[in-house]
């Protein structure tokens, strides 16, 4: 397997990543809704998150980016050193990228109305910003057995006071309840501003602390998939069973510290871990040699974290039509928005005109693909 060809296969999996991230699933939901039966009333419940324990594709979306983000940066690395850039150079560019990634966060939950009393502090790019720059920060001043080591410890330890220490604050709750656990109580005592669950946010400060593993498994995978010494496939066959490894461990102890994103338990991390390496072994097995994966590609070809220096040529060019694919997503989600409505605007006729905005909503996503 020939770096460039590893590279299309981890920015085939980001473009598989960022159609669900613009609202792929909601095109997935209203698809299944034309013919009710079991199999597509089982496929649109997997479109939406868990609603505490428990685990389902939608729960997938947020960690497989943060993991592809973790395999990017061994790559982007060594391209910084290679044009000769400083250690602190590369620090500040850790650090200036992770913390607009959580000024993001904070403009996207409403910083610019000033109304701080109220403004949500956590947010899904506030965590890929920290966890993505502890991690990278881990990955430049240790080696692979103390970064093992630290994983490891982390979620052992992240386990250990999700299953045994309770909130508090909150008499009588369990320390694996949505009112009882600690990282709630870290988010209550610490976070300012609003809660996303009022006693809770799923991206809050404890919660954070494994995500930084899943970072950093995705950064133990990128500095795998660098080495020459392996074939392709063998690669593709030792991250299968790491996969396998990680799933069984995570179902193991499922009954201990039960798979939860909003806790982001360490079980979860194993789960998820366990998904992430089979999909990446999964696109890079196909190898792209019949089929370039050009509409994956062209969605992926301007990402934040991997910037420039981790992008083909053919990437580059890509990327200047991202805002069209964008485009496109959001006319068709305003499209199946549109359909909620259909009752009141059309009446009796609601049932005819709802196929034909679906359709349409599937036409905007797949013409821009097709076209490439």
């Amino acid at each position: 397997m020939k770096p460039s060809e590893r590279l299309q296969s981890l920015d085939a999996l980001r473009g598989f990543d960022m159609l669900f991230i613009m609202g792929f699933a909601s095109l997935v939901v209203a698809v299944c809704g034309l013919w009710p039966n079991a199999v597509t009333d089982s496929i649109a419940s997997q479109m939406g998150h868990a609603s505490w324990d428990g685990f389902t594709h939608h729960d997938t979306i947020f960690p497989l980016f943060l993991f592809i983000a973790g395999v990017s940066f061994p790559f982007s690395l060594s391209k910084q050193r290679s044009l000769g850039l400083s250690t602190g150079t590369i620090y500040a560019k850790i650090v200036r990228r992770a913390l607009t990634l959580v000024l993001l966060g904070v403009v996207y939950n409403g910083l610019f109305r000033l109304d701080f009393e109220n403004l949500r502090i956590a947010s899904v790019l506030g965590r890929i910003g920290l966890a993505w720059g502890i991690a990278a920060v881990l990955y430049l001043n240790f080696g692979v057995k103390a970064r093992i080591a630290i994983a490891a410890a982390i979620l052992v330890g992240y386990g250990l006071l999700s299953a045994l220490v309770a909130a508090p604050d909150v008499a009588g709750a369990g320390p694996l309840t949505r009112e009882g656990c600690l990282a709630g109580y870290v988010d209550r005592l610490l976070l300012p501003g609003k809660l996303y669950g009022k006693t809770f946010d799923p991206e809050g400060l404890l919660s954070t602390v494994p995500a930084v593993v899943t970072a950093m498994l995705g950064m133990f995978t990128g500095e795998f998939v660098r080495r020459q010494d392996l074939s392709g496939g063998r690669k593709a066959s030792w991250m299968i069973a790491a996969a396998v490894a990680l799933l069984v461990a995570g179902l193991a102890f499922n009954g201990v510290v039960p798979v939860n994103k909003s806790l982001w338990s360490s079980t979860f991390v194993c789960v998820v871990a366990a998904y992430s390496l089979a999909m990446f072994a999964l696109f890079a097995l196909l190898g792209w040699k019949f089929w370039q994966g050009k509409w994956l590609n062209f969605i992926a070809g301007n990402n934040f974290v991997a910037k420039d220096e981790m992008q083909t040529p053919y990437q580059r060019d890509l990327g200047r039509h991202t805002a069209v694919v964008m485009a496109c997503c959001c006319m068709a989600i305003l499209l199946l928005a549109a359909t909620t409505a259909l009752p009141v605007l059309a009446g009796n006729q609601a049932h005819l005109i709802r196929p034909v905005l679906i359709t349409a909503a599937i036409a905007l996503i797949l013409v821009p693909c097709i076209w490439l």
